[in-house]
């Protein structure tokens, strides 16, 4: 009893001191799963906590159920009309770019330091996959606003491709204790057996989650369980039988979160805070595992694998995997340097150590020095990195408040609230007087702590509170609506978009006429938004931008359907 009360609380002070610390680091722009590292190899048997942690079954079992918990709050979060710009790119990401990373970092490690091809293809499949909570935890710091494109190729491909990962580390695993003997035929049909079942299985059981939770009656503070343990329970499913758990619980997270269902909402921010716990408990543990002093035996090696994997196979695989899809050349390099290894690789790692490989302290040290590398010096340089490519979008300013609302037959409407300020556009003017796009409702008004009672005819003075019921896509248009202009705001948005703002309808020729450049003939008559159009295959986003002479075009604003709306424009001198 003693040893459980012990534990309890060690555990409890070891998650205070991360969230803590998380505020302070966030301030330093730390990595937060660093901090989640850092503190659990403090804690370690070499630290000054001095536990001593050793089980390695212990840590696949946590490891497995952690990342299919943030698999499944990661596929929850990614919106379907999202996804159509950054699937497919992703999708090639996730499968032969980590075959391509595989590859390349074997041959390295083969031809640098004389390892054996088995040892080297081991080491780059354990290495090879980007990792889910590094990349979902980075790209949502700070309200990171990438481009749609590059966000969502992003996080589909961390979301994707630890299946590939795990598949190929296990198959490499059976190799190397059967002595290299392994059919061709039979790996493919186990490829296919594990994606394919996985897929299915994950998208019948995302449906019938879905309904599940749809048509049951349950108290509130049920329903996110309910998610969490059927999302655990195909997980284990699938798991089980052989196919891919992880590609099961991440197809079934973006049914669900793409489905009206009942409690969505509750649903999405009780799991969120579940990710959380998972990421914490992840990195705790993984600190907790490592033996600070027996990394210095391998240091060279994870150095030199890391080295491998930034700068030559990473950006091979993104150069090779993306050459289908016409991404920018700075959307492919800031892609290349976002490929942050974070837990996936460390609980691969255990596999070979469970599967009784000799040298299998190799493979678990060699993956925490590259881990380690890549939060450091990749995790910290991702807000940078896209500020100076110009992937990082304007931030617009935001209401005080902002909730959504579940409404039957609606979806993504959302309740935001205001408090009018003195420069407010809509000061001295009555409620019923401003011209609201459709779909957008002014619901409710106060002066103080007194409710205003016939809001239609309300004449709007600074410090009232104005509350709007809005589609989520329609906020950016009430928020220029009843925000004043923030001048720092209003600057960094003509830095990135241009000092002038264009009808996508313009006519190109007629727009060359006016600022200069040069247009090609076949283009002459075409609108600015078909010129886009045909640059981008009718899949805009905002921040893409083209150069015709002197002037630079930047997408300002798309439609549900891909179509350029407002265009910035930028004369360079």
């Amino acid at each position: 009893m003693e040893f459980t009360n012990n534990a309890i609380f060690a555990g409890a002070v070891l998650f205070l001191i991360s969230i803590l610390a998380s505020g302070v680091a966030s301030r330093a722009g730390a990595p937060l799963l660093l901090v989640f590292l850092g503190v659990g190899m403090m804690a370690g048997r070499e630290g000054i906590g001095g536990i001593a942690f050793e089980s390695f079954e212990v840590a696949y079992a946590v490891g497995s159920i952690a990342l299919a918990i943030i698999l499944f709050d990661g596929g929850m979060r990614a919106r379907a009309e999202s996804s159509k710009v950054g699937l497919k790119p992703a999708l090639s990401l996730a499968t032969f770019g980590v075959l391509l990373t595989t590859t390349v970092v074997a041959a390295g490690l083969h031809w640098l330091l004389n390892f054996s091809w088995a040892q080297s293809f081991l080491i780059g499949a354990i290495v090879g996959s980007t990792d889910a909570a590094a990349v979902f935890s980075m790209l949502h710091a700070k309200g990171l606003q990438l481009k749609k494109r590059v966000g969502t190729t992003l996080e589909i491909e961390s979301g994707c491709n630890d299946p590939m990962a795990v598949f190929l580390t296990l198959m490499l695993v059976e190799v190397a204790r059967h002595d290299g003997e392994v059919k061709g035929l039979e790996v493919i049909l186990e490829f296919l057996y594990q994606f394919g079942i996985g897929a299915l299985l994950g998208w019948i059981g995302g449906q019938l989650l879905s309904k599940t939770i749809s048509k049951i009656a349950l108290t509130a503070g049920l329903y996110p369980l309910l998610a969490a343990a059927g999302g655990l329970t195909l997980f284990g499913l699938v798991t089980t039988i052989g196919a891919s758990g992880f590609l099961a619980i991440y197809i079934a997270g973006l049914i669900v979160g793409n489905t009206e269902a009942h409690a969505a909402n509750n649903i999405r921010r009780v799991h969120d805070g579940l990710a959380w716990l998972a990421q914490i408990s992840l990195f705790l543990m993984l600190g907790l595992l490592v033996t600070p002093t027996t990394l210095t035996e391998y240091w060279v090696v994870g150095v030199v694998v890391a080295l491998l994997l930034v700068f030559v196979a990473r950006p091979l695989a993104v150069l090779v995997s993306l050459s289908p899809f016409r991404f920018p050349a700075r959307e492919k390099l800031f892609i290349s340097w976002v490929g942050l290894r974070g837990a996936v690789p460390i609980v691969l790692a255990t596999f070979p150590v469970l599967g009784g490989l000799p040298d299998a302290e190799l493979y678990f040290n060699v993956a925490f020095v590259t881990v380690l590398f890549s939060l450091i010096f990749q995790g910290w340089t991702v807000i940078p990195c896209a500020q100076w490519l110009k992937l990082k979008l304007p931030v617009e300013n935001a209401p005080y408040y902002a909730e959504s609302l579940e409404v039957p037959g609606s979806s993504d409407l959302t309740v935001v609230g205001y408090k009018i300020a003195e420069n407010s556009p809509i000061t001295k003017r009555r409620i019923d007087s401003l011209m609201a796009p459709d779909g957008i409702r002014f619901i409710a008004a106060f002066r103080g702590d007194e409710s205003v009672h016939s809001i239609d005819d309300h004449v709007i003075e600074a410090g009232d509170s104005i509350y709007v019921i809005s589609p989520q896509e329609k906020v950016s248009l009430v928020n220029q609506m009843l925000l004043p202009t923030d001048d720092v705001a209003e600057l960094e948005q003509a830095r990135y978009f241009g000092d002038f703002t264009l009808n996508g309808d313009a006519i190109i020729d007629d727009v060359a006429d006016m600022y200069g450049g040069e247009v090609p003939s076949t283009a002459k008559q075409m609108t600015l938004s078909q010129f886009m159009g045909i640059r981008f295959r009718n899949q805009c986003v905002v921040g893409d931008r083209i150069f015709f002479g002197p002037l630079e075009l930047v997408v300002k604003e798309v439609d549900d359907m891909g179509t350029v709306l407002k265009i910035g424009l930028r004369i360079r001198e």
